[in-house]
């Protein structure tokens, strides 16, 4: 299958790693991955700040960069709900109304992808420890998805994937929720990272690189002895740089 990558402007500047493991597992699952260098955001930090035509504006160049024929597969469900969900109120009605609902229908996040699209949840991963498992909002609420990252982690020889006291509650990061209401979101944070500690977790996998960002920024400041990683690079541990 011809898949469309789509690479979120968050993890082309923080994560390129993810990124490039991402492209990794497409292509273990048997995908014939395309990538457009010219991509850039979707558009949503602009619309959950406000300002929609800006968002519109980057939405459009998002929309022109992919074709009508291709699956995309992104790793982040934040940008996948942005699309399926928020692309309605900047371009229904609009000209490119048909291209908008037929990258909508075409764009998958990756564990998404993986699991019900093409069936396939083992890749021969290897990571040693016990884990937690974040349902990072996006993903839970806009996506729908809670049973696919686990059954993809349920394969990873080695890890113990473990239950996290309140998994579905936020993480703190909402975008600019972090920025304007800083000591809310820290504390969200803490929670978080303190249920993780509380079993006795090694690692807090999620879907989204920005709530791993937030929550690793919390676990670095105060020295605790837990990691963030995204799902993509739990699934390339052990052979992605094979």
């Amino acid at each position: 299958m011809k898949t469309e990558l789509f690479i979120p402007c968050f993890i082309d500047q923080l994560f390129p790693e993810t990124a490039f493991n991402t492209a990794k597992l497409l292509e273990k699952a048997g995908c014939v991955v395309e990538y457009n260098p010219d991509q850039t955001c979707c558009g949503q930090p602009a619309f959950n700040a406000g300002f929609w035509d800006d968002a519109k504006e980057v939405g459009s160049k998002f929309l022109n960069g992919f074709s009508d024929d291709s699956v995309i597969v992104t790793p982040s469900a934040s940008c996948t709900g942005m699309v399926k969900n928020y692309y309605n109120d900047l371009f229904t009605n609009t000209v490119i109304h048909n291209k908008c609902r037929t990258i909508q229908g075409n764009i998958y996040e990756l564990s998404d992808f993986l699991v019900n699209i093409l069936q396939f949840d083992y890749f021969g991963a290897e990571l040693d420890g016990r884990a937690v498992y974040h349902d990072s909002c996006a993903a839970l609420r806009e996506c729908q998805l809670k049973q696919e990252p686990r059954q993809l982690l349920s394969k990873v020889l080695g890890l113990e994937l473990v239950d996290l006291p309140q998994g579905d509650t936020c993480c703190g990061f909402g975008g600019t929720f972090t920025v304007k209401f800083d000591a809310i979101s820290s504390a969200m944070a803490q929670q978080k990272v303190d249920y993780a500690l509380g079993v006795e977790a090694d690692y807090i996998i999620s879907t989204d690189a920005s709530c791993l960002l937030h929550l690793q920024s919390y676990i670095d400041k105060n020295s605790l002895p837990i990691k963030t990683m995204h799902l993509a690079d739990v699934l390339a541990n052990g052979w992605g740089n094979v």
